[in-house]
Formats: C-alpha cells, structure tokens, sequence
C-alpha cells in the first residue's frame, strides 16, 4: 500500500481502528466478495472527480471476480452517471440509502432496471419539521425522474427533473425518500433538530452539511445490502463495506469488515472495523488491493 495513505491516523480519534501493514488481506474469508461501496467522499473527491487510480482498482476487483455494489445516498439518476465511470454496465446499485434496489443494465432504458423500492408515508414527518428551521427546503424524489421541491435547491444539488410544487402536492403519495436542507445551518445544527422535533416512523441520517435524508422505517444501505447478499448467495463472512458518513454507519455495521474513510467524522470511524486513507489519498483503492483472492469451487463455500 502506498505511503501517501497512512497519515489519516493522525485525524482519527485515539483508539480508533487502524488500516493493516502493508501486505496484510483484510480480515475476511477468501472468496467471491459483496464489496459495497459509498460514492461522495469515497470514491469520489469532494469536488466530484474520480482518481484513475480509484477507477482502476474497481475495475480490477470486478476483473477478479468480486460483486462490486455502489451504495449511495444518491438517487440512481445521479448514481448511474458514476457507475458508468467506473466503467460498470452490469452491477447492482443501491440508491437513496437503500430505498431503491437497481440492477445496471445497458439495455434497459436509462441504463438500468430498478428492482425493489420502499416507500414510506412523507407526510409526518415533514408535519413535524416545516416550521422547523427558517430557510429550510424540502425534496421528495420521484424514483428515475427527480425531484419534486418546495423550493429551488442550490445548482448541482440535485439530479434529474426538479419541479416546485405546492405542500399539498409534495406530502401527497409515498415516497422512497425526503430531503430537508438548509443552505445557511450545519450539520451540527441539523443533528440538535432532529434530536429536538423527535423524528418518529422513520429511518434519517445528517450529512457532512444541513442536509436530512429521511426514508422509511428499517431501510438504510444496510438493508438494500443485506437483500442483495441474498439475491447473489455470498456468505456475510465475505463483504466488505466502505464509507465516510453517517448514513454509512448501518452498513458499516453490517458487513463482515466495514470500512472508514480516513476523511470519515470519529462517530463514523467508531462504528468501522478499520479506517482506511483520506479520499484524496485514494483509501478506497488501498481496501480494493487487499480483497482476498476471488476463486471457485470448495474454497469458496
């Protein structure tokens, strides 16, 4: 592993968990692997670009033989576009943190077929957090579309068709997932609101801004994870997990080796079984090289 990667020790809590020596596999069983992996802060820089040496380490893992899966808070249409840069046609991505289930597939329209959805009732939830914080506004995602807002977000902060609707409409159906985001609070101040209203019904995680994800009870990336494990019959003993925030800490959790970002908030490395590099220094192409080897046959039962 390269030099460049280690120094995130110094950034991590004391006691937090650190990556191996150089040479050392991860500490899973060898075999066809479900390596799951986040996308913002992750594989991609802040700034939204892909290091070639990140893309190369996919694409050699999937070479070997390793069921790479994107797992992103993402929805698939702003998903799919960084799948294709990893140069993945075929693949399963599981979107807006686990509430969407899609398999890639360059046949299908768009690029890819979504397979399982988990939608949730909006409305109270929302109830609870409108009046919330001043300039906060709401995005609620039409799956393969966009979004459908009750106001204008940022440029580039969401992906697809954004239409302004009114309450009414927005509340209205169910929904695989909600965004409630304010441009001029924090993380920190997000984090106190959620503890204040007392969110209820519903799985949420803050991001690394004021930004809350809301989604149906019980589904995160850990549950899209788990169904796809089952769906390609891959031991839990074999996956691996690799993220840098907050909605990262389920499936983290439930892999056999979860992994932090060296760039990831201490609660997140806390929940990890190893912290890897910072972004900029490529982490996740160090957890790639350390997979053990793919094979077939009895060794992999």
């Amino acid at each position: 592993m390269r030099v460049e990667t280690l120094p995130q020790a110094a950034g991590a809590r004391r006691g937090a968990p650190s990556w191996p020596a150089a040479g050392v596999t991860l500490p899973t069983a060898h075999g066809r692997h479900l390596v799951a992996l986040d996308i913002d802060g992750t594989l991609l820089h802040h700034d939204g670009t892909l290091s070639p040496v990140v893309a190369d380490a996919v694409t050699a893992a999937r070479a070997a033989g390793h069921e790479i899966v994107i797992a992103t808070g993402r929805s698939l249409v702003a998903a799919r576009p960084v799948a294709e840069s990893l140069g993945m046609t075929e693949g399963y991505v599981v979107a807006s943190n686990g509430a969407v289930l899609a398999e890639l597939d360059p046949a299908a329209p768009d690029g890819a077929r979504v397979l399982r959805t988990h939608t949730f009732d909006p409305a109270p939830a929302l109830a609870v957090l409108r009046d919330s914080w001043p300039d906060a506004r709401v995005a609620v995602e039409e799956v393969g579309l966009g979004f459908k807002v009750s106001a204008e977000f940022d440029p580039g902060e969401l992906d697809g068709t954004v239409r302004v609707v009114d309450w009414a409409e927005l509340v209205a159906g169910p929904a695989t997932r909600v965004t409630f985001r304010s441009p001029s609070g924090t993380a920190q101040d997000f984090l106190d609101l959620v503890e204040r209203v007392g969110l209820t019904g519903v799985n949420y995680a803050v991001g690394f801004t004021a930004w809350l994800d809301i989604a149906g009870e019980g589904v995160s990336k850990a549950s899209g994870l788990e169904r796809v494990r089952r769906w390609e019959r891959i031991p839990r003993r074999r996956t691996v997990a690799v993220g840098d925030q907050r909605n990262d800490c389920e499936m983290l959790a439930w892999a056999a080796c979860g992994v932090a970002m060296g760039n990831a908030p201490d609660e997140v490395k806390a929940v990890a079984k190893l912290v890897t590099g910072h972004v900029l220094a490529d982490g996740v192409a160090d957890v790639l090289r350390a997979l053990p080897p793919a094979c077939s046959g009895s060794c992999c039962a």
